[in-house]
């Protein structure tokens, strides 16, 4: 009988069955005194009670201005303390947090607040050069149920005010189960515009706590995270982790700054680091390197995309990280399916993805039959569990997309598993380019694009890079009589209206696209070409080595 490529690692030890706020509050009472949240900047500290008795304000302030179970807070900033508080606040009311990338501009984020219906959002003043406020202004008016906006800094004490007219025992009436809906995290879609990925208590509480558990957690570790909060990375897998083990999460900077995470690591002896391979890389290149003392450092997670091998062994050498972990996943799936462990060998890290965590099952099918290939065949992933979302908001076509019948997860990755259960990622189905760790899909930007009064039309597709993995290009058809765009006025007219990472890199200007004989675009072979023209032959072998 040929064997499956179908794993599922079972686990002694049970599922969490409560709320975030109820894990937090759990977590005081036993770490009371223990550092919970240290930000660096602002030189930020605060103990588990600090941060249960600040969330509680915090979410008596929102029952106060009128937010209540089930409403949408959305939340657009860059990582510090106040994300973190919003976080679990609106979680001990059973508001569900709409995270919002902050690198948005007004396309999406106009997108974004219609879509979830947000009431009311909190945001950062300003983030690097963009102006929220400016653009809050902008959007507003087409967001007709966003009825309150709280700027950080400016606004900030006065919504705390609010929580001194309710009382604690408002919040302890509250009726609220580990399957509610908690979180939309939304991720690039492929018909133009962001999916919002709903996740329940249960979804992400769990997933945090079991990827922390491979690691070997404990109250003693300390977390720096330079990964963005908006993102599953950061506030799962980071803030949710590092409470389910009384750990303490270290927020090195706003965003990510090579020399602020290794600066942070030696202030705050953290044992763990997180983020993609290129902050990593960044790290290792920062010319100071050498002065900074990370002998404290053992573990981590490295996620996002594939790990160059070269860059692992000096993770593991030069930084400490000897039980650095890889993880593999979306922000469909809370975010993390498979992970390696902590005593796996170099290959292992840099060829696989690890096996799935406990209470996750897995299985590689033919996406043509949908049924399960023997392991060592290339397949579709699939998982199933309770890390699965609970669907995307307001989409209930598509979620029925990618979650079948029987609740599996479809990702569009193809993937082989090994004898041992080890699964390596080989592929995709679809045409996502990933820039940094950064998931974006084509279709998105071509629709944005098609608004350029000089493109007829435009294709969008991935090509190699030695730093971010992958480079967005644009393939575009002119307007007949019209200039034809450049790289760089290209960049202008997407700049402020697009995220700086989706923006194209390049662009080549055609007569006509590549096409199947059925008139389907022949994204490979444009692909092929341009890493030809482009003189991209050597990082194109090194990213399918």
């Amino acid at each position: 009988m040929t064997e499956l490529s179908y794993a599922h690692e079972t686990s002694a030890e049970p599922l969490l069955g409560e709320t975030i706020g109820d894990g937090l509050r759990r977590t005081a009472d036993r770490f009371g005194d223990r550092d919970a949240l240290v930000d660096v900047p602002s030189d930020t500290r605060w103990t588990y009670r600090e941060l249960d008795d600040r969330v509680d304000q915090l979410a008596r302030a929102l029952l106060g201005v009128g937010v209540g179970t089930g409403d949408r807070v959305g939340i657009w900033a860059p990582n510090r303390p106040e994300w973190v508080l919003v976080q679990y606040a609106a979680a001990r009311i059973g508001a569900i947090l709409v995270n919002i990338n902050p690198a948005y501009r007004t396309h999406e984020l106009r997108y974004v607040l219609r879509q979830s219906g947000v009431r009311l959002l909190v945001a950062a003043e300003a983030f690097r050069s963009a102006d929220y406020r400016a653009m809050i202004r902008e959007v507003r008016p087409d967001c007709p149920e966003l009825s309150t906006v709280v700027f950080l800094g400016t606004d900030w004490a006065g919504l705390l005010d609010r929580a001194d007219g309710v009382p604690e025992s408002a919040l302890a009436a509250l009726d609220l189960s580990a399957d509610d809906p908690i979180n939309i995290q939304y991720t690039s879609g492929t018909t133009g515009f962001p999916k919002g990925a709903t996740l329940s208590h249960h979804n992400i509480l769990n997933n945090a706590y079991f990827v922390a558990r491979r690691q070997g957690w404990s109250a003693a570790d300390r977390i720096c995270v330079p990964v963005p909060f908006y993102h599953c990375f950061g506030n799962v897998l980071g803030t949710l982790a590092a409470m389910t083990h009384g750990a303490c999460l270290v927020i090195p900077a706003p965003a990510f700054d090579a020399r602020d995470t290794l600066a942070a690591v030696e202030r705050e002896r953290c044992t763990t680091l997180y983020g993609v391979p290129t902050m990593f890389i960044a790290e290792l290149a920062e010319p100071e390197f050498g002065r900074f003392d990370l002998s404290s450092l053992r573990t981590g997670v490295m996620a996002g995309s594939p790990c160059p091998v070269e860059v692992m062994k000096r993770v593991v050498a030069d930084m400490g990280m000897t039980e650095v972990t890889i993880c593999y996943g979306m922000t469909e799936t809370s975010p993390v399916a498979t992970q390696s462990r902590r005593d796996d060998d170099l290959r292992r890290r840099v060829a696989t993805v690890g096996t799935p965590l406990p209470h996750i099952e897995v299985k590689i099918v033919d996406p043509a039959t949908g049924l399960t290939v023997p392991r060592g065949e290339p397949g579709e992933f699939c998982t199933r569990g309770y890390s699965v979302m609970l669907g995307y908001w307001d989409m209930p076509e598509r979620t029925a997309e990618v979650i079948d019948a029987a609740r599996w997860m479809h990702t569009g990755d193809l993937a082989v598993m090994d004898a041992a259960g080890y699964l390596n990622i080989v592929g995709r189905i679809k045409d996502v380019v990933i820039r940094g760790g950064e998931n974006i899909y084509p279709t998105e930007i071509e629709e944005f694009l098609h608004t350029h009064p000089g493109i007829l039309d435009v294709q969008v597709i991935g090509v190699p890079d030695d730093r971010y993995g992958e480079e967005v290009m644009a393939w575009v058809i002119p307007r007949a009589g019209a200039e034809p765009p450049t790289a760089e006025t290209l960049r202008a007219f997407c700049t402020g209206r697009l995220a700086s990472y989706k923006i194209p890199r390049y662009v080549k200007v055609v007569d006509s696209f590549p096409l199947t004989v059925t008139g389907k675009v022949r994204k490979t072979e444009m692909r092929e070409r341009s890493i030809r023209e482009l003189g991209l032959t050597a990082a194109a072998a090194v990213a399918t080595a």
